[in-house]
């Protein structure tokens, strides 16, 4: 049993017991390794002053685990993108004030804090920021990329263009291709371009070293949204994923640009395929990249690693007979093998892959979900961030050769958080012969003489897995209250091969659903779950699955749906990447699995949650939903058992700390409500 705390009458018994500790417990993300492998850099985020917003910091992390972490950055406006140059030096992005100007802008100035100590300063700025920096290994090369207008030439026109905009006060864009817009926020009139540098010595001993950033890529347009790169180890040539358009949409190819000359050439592009996470090879000579097989309505998308040759573009795959989705590789110092993360069975372990044979050496053999691998210039020991339900992202160590290892925790700067109950496994086999499995937290104390209620958490995605911690939707606040949280992987997951995948594709409301219920019917089976009291919840895709749950069975006592599909001839064409979804969802799909069919068969109470700068899911599908639900009430008044939580300034996610607390008060008194019987309650914010 996962150890807890012991409750005084002041403290709580763990974080989840109380909202307020649990916004302010820091959060870890991300790792950079010296090119000497002796500091380890990571950020850490942690609740501001004001308790409204998150600032990131940079922390230092012994390698070795014997030295305590200790703080590196500190400004009120954070900091991010750790990167080291060959010297030890470190890198960094931060919108805090440049003390050798006047200037307090809010874009991100990129800041070098010495190998030796002393002062953070700044080295090089653009007008529309600077973000996403890597340097070259051996040269020192630097890649950052920046927001640019286009028709801007030079810094002295970027800054006048954006001066003229602001104070003219004009927002207005003109598009001329498809996207629009991205996530949360609207693309252009400004883009990403890359610009490269290096660090230089001033003329004299009293001027700081300074980069002079060239543009690598003036003619970009929208090529470069959202684009993954990488840089030569000897600082010659930059691989870039670029936006190749077609009709309706673009996809994802892969260019090579020369750093002297900015020649750019093709490197893979295919209309069956999309190029993503390239990284260059120790020498140089080659870029593993991840290759994803296009979807068509009636076949899955499918991914595989595999080696392009930079001077002719020849394609080799490494994975073509491995059932599982490799993500972004790293390379070992001699280039003999990758190191890898694959989703599998509930897990996310770290793989070895043997460039040679393509032989796959699974390195971890525990419960965890690994991200931000990096390999030590020995190519002995693998870093990176380990996570699962019994605990948040953490920084730890393996043997990069050993397979089946448990890796060893490396010294945080804060301890995991005290649990209010303890993780398990569960599975079932369908109908149709498959196995399904899911993860189910307990609360302490739940047995047969006191079942806990059931709370159906529904994944998004849908290509995803529950298998790693989550901030946004944490199942432990639940457990607090007395919930057991079900956590399944149905049709459409990944981690559980290919085949797994296709049971789902272009049929959502079909196999999902009845994998869902089925784990379901097993779990209430169990003699410590109240099969009496029952809820289901879900966020996008896991809103979209709510929604269907809703329409198709009247088993829950209620429903949560957080930023969900609701009508899918709507959601198609105004989502902000349609062109991706008419690779599924044909208009005979959206007919067939579209849950606004079916409101009139919905009873159970519902909450609506949604944010106005969702522009995954867009508002539009919310007031649908709203509008359909009220007008079904059967009352005269115009009363309803349903709710709807909105947010005007939020996107897909509930980021600000406050905001996440009102959605998990309203969530458990629209629970507490109709689950446990409860009189409901409005969070006091919200009257």
């Amino acid at each position: 049993m996962t150890e807890t705390a012991p409750e005084t009458p002041d403290t709580p018994p763990t974080p989840f017991h109380d909202l307020d500790a649990y916004v302010a417990l820091p959060r870890f993300g991300g790792l950079a390794l010296s090119p000497d492998g002796s500091r380890l850099v990571t950020a850490v985020s942690t609740l501001s002053p004001d308790k409204t917003r998150y600032v990131t910091a940079l922390w230092e992390i012994d390698p070795e685990g014997r030295r305590p972490a200790r703080r590196l950055t500190r400004s009120a406006k954070g900091e991010s993108g750790a990167a080291f140059l060959p010297d030890g030096s470190l890198l960094f992005g931060s919108a805090r004030p440049d003390p050798a100007t006047k200037d307090d802008d809010e874009a991100p100035l990129l800041w070098l804090l010495p190998a030796d100590g002393g002062e953070a300063r700044v080295v090089a700025k653009r007008p529309g920021g600077i973000g996403g920096v890597v340097v070259a290994r051996e040269s020192g090369t630097i890649l950052v990329a920046s927001d640019t207008f286009p028709s801007s030439t030079d810094v002295e026109s970027e800054e006048k263009k954006r001066k003229e905009r602001t104070e003219k006060k004009v927002s207005a864009i003109l598009h001329e291709r498809y996207p629009v817009r991205y996530w949360d926020h609207d693309l252009g009139p400004d883009a990403p371009r890359l610009f490269a540098g290096r660090l230089s010595d001033g003329e004299t001993p009293l001027d700081d070293p300074s980069v002079e950033l060239r543009d690598l890529t003036p003619d970009a347009g929208r090529s470069l949204d959202s684009a993954g790169y990488d840089i030569s180890p000897d600082g010659s040539t930059v691989v870039t994923m670029w936006n190749m358009p077609e009709r309706g949409g673009l996809r994802q190819s892969l260019v090579v640009v020369d750093v002297a000359t900015g020649e750019r050439r093709v490197l893979a592009d295919h209309p069956d395929y999309e190029f993503e996470t390239p990284r260059f090879s120790p020498d140089g000579s080659a870029v593993a990249v991840v290759r994803g097989k296009r979807s068509t309505p009636t076949e899955p998308v499918d991914q595989e690693l595999v080696i392009i040759t930079v001077a002719d573009g020849s394609v080799r795959s490494l994975t073509a007979d491995w059932d599982r989705w490799p993500g972004a590789a790293r390379w070992t110092p001699d280039g003999s093998a990758l190191i890898v993360v694959a989703d599998d069975d509930g897990r996310a372990p770290v793989f070895r892959i043997d460039v040679a044979s393509g032989a796959v050496t699974k390195l971890t053999s525990d419960d965890y979900a690994y991200s931000d691998v990096v390999v030590s210039p020995d190519g002995s020991t693998v870093y990176a961030m380990r996570t699962s339900y019994l605990e948040p992202p953490t920084p730890v160590k393996l043997s990069a050769e050993v397979a089946d290892q448990l890796s060893a925790p490396l010294p945080a700067p804060a301890p995991a958080p005290l649990l209010p109950g303890d993780i398990t496994e569960v599975e079932t086999t369908t109908p149709d012969g498959v196995r399904v499995r899911a993860w189910l937290a307990l609360p302490e104390g739940a047995s047969a003489t006191s079942p806990a209620p059931l709370l159906l958490w529904i994944h998004g995605g849908p290509l995803g897995s529950w298998n790693a911690w989550s901030w946004r939707w944490n199942p432990w606040i639940a457990v607090a209250q007395g919930y057991a949280v079900l956590l399944p992987d149905p049709a459409l997951s990944t981690g559980y091969g290919l085949d797994f995948i296709r049971r789902g594709w272009g049929s959502w409301g079909q196999a999902p659903f009845t994998d869902l219920m089925a784990i379901t019917d097993a779990t209430v089976a169990r003699d410590d779950i109240d099969e009496t009291r029952t809820a289901a919840m879900g966020g996008s895709f896991g809103g979209y699955m709510a929604n269907w749950v809703a329409g198709n069975t009247d088993r829950f006592d209620a429903i949560v749906t957080h930023a969900s599909l609701w009508a899918l001839d709507q959601f198609g064409p105004t989502t902000d990447a349609a062109f991706y979804w008419v690779k599924e969802m044909t208009a005979e799909m959206a007919a067939a699995n579209s849950p606004h069919h079916h409101v009139r068969s919905i009873t159970t109470p519902m909450l609506v949650i949604h944010g106005d700068r969702d522009y995954r899911v867009p508002i539009g599908e919310a007031l649908r939903l709203w509008f359909e639900l009220a007008s079904q009430t059967e009352a005269e008044d115009g009363e309803m058992p349903h709710k709807f939580l909105y947010f005007p300034d939020e996107n897909h996610w509930i980021l600000s700390p406050q905001h996440a607390k009102v959605w998990y008060q309203t969530v458990f008194a629209f629970l507490g409500h109709n689950v446990l019987g409860k009189d409901w309650e409005t969070p006091a914010i919200l009257t």
